[in-house]
């Protein structure tokens, strides 16, 4: 008898299965999974469904009775209706990018990336942001598609790492997300709580008392990075600074009608500085480094009044 229905479904998530699918399965008759659906055939017996493995769509039509065929999508299936029946949510393929990383690193993957650490691995975080910075720089979607992936390769690979760690060290990718959903949420108590609508200066002052209420930082330079470039190092301690009440330098006269025009002269200095064999990078760098030291000490002054 023909097949009577064909239920695709994930390979991805095997024990999921929508309410059509579902209503398909207890319609009655045989059901057969094809070599893609292996995975939710098993969880399927193991909840006490009979489920027969085939080898292709023709050794499904020779079984009795009428068939519901399981199987993946893109499989070679045979030609009856097709129902949808485990719809895959957005974002299910970062599940295929935590299955590939974990037989990388598994005994019989990959040598080179068996031995990373995070020490090893950091370098390449900083490459790839800067890469995908460029990307998005450069108003290039096909580049930031591919330049997000390493980025995103770059967090599931230190994920992995610290999942191999030892007691006080171990995290895994799920705790990585699931930290980040929690933060999110915990900072927008007008989409996710009962603080009502804000516009964007409210969502920005509220995310900011937040976060102070989080961390108990005690100075604005702390939760700053400091390997990141003099220029953008400085004007997060400048920002903070500034919220905070903090005392900040005094600032220069641009004498620029734009940012082009501050660009070329900033620039200009560069190329002054290099002549005379200065770092122009590693003076800013010295001069912000004091910045945060002043910052830090009218911390501590202020905690002590």
């Amino acid at each position: 008898m023909p097949v009577a229905l064909v239920v695709t479904v994930s390979p991805r998530l095997p024990g999921l299965l929508g309410p059509a699918g579902w209503t398909a399965l207890t319609a009655g008759g045989t059901a057969a999974a094809l070599p893609g659906a292996a995975a939710t055939a098993q969880a399927l017996r193991a909840a006490g469904r009979e489920v027969a493995d085939v080898p292709d769509a023709a050794a499904a039509a020779a079984l009795p009775g009428e068939v519901v065929v399981l199987a993946a999508a893109g499989e070679d299936v045979p030609d009856a209706p097709v129902v949808d029946g485990a719809p895959e949510p957005p974002g299910v393929r970062l599940l295929d990018v935590v299955a590939v990383m974990d037989r990388l690193r598994s005994p019989g993957g990959c040598p080179w990336d068996a031995e990373q650490t995070h020490s090893s691995l950091r370098g390449y975080l900083l490459e790839e942001a800067h890469e995908a910075y460029d990307a998005i720089v450069d108003d290039d979607p096909v580049a930031m598609r591919e330049e997000l992936g390493d980025v995103l390769l770059q967090v599931v690979f230190h994920a992995r790492v610290a999942a191999e760690a030892g007691d006080g060290r171990r995290f895994d990718v799920d705790d990585v997300a699931g930290d980040l959903v929690d933060k999110l949420v915990r900072r927008h108590p007008h989409v996710f709580g009962d603080a009502g609508p804000r516009d964007v200066a409210g969502v920005e002052a509220g995310w900011e008392e937040i976060k102070k209420a989080e961390k108990q930082r005690r100075s604005p330079t702390e939760g700053v990075s400091r390997s990141q470039p003099a220029a953008a190092w400085g004007a997060a301690l400048v920002r903070r600074a500034g919220r905070a009440g903090f005392p900040t330098p005094e600032p220069a006269d641009l004498g620029s009608a734009s940012p082009e025009e501050l660009g070329e002269r900033l620039l200009a200095v560069v190329t002054a500085a290099a002549q005379r064999s200065w770092d122009a990078e590693d003076a800013l760098r010295e001069a912000v480094r004091r910045y945060a030291g002043e910052l830090d000490a009218e911390a501590r002054r202020r905690t002590q009044d």
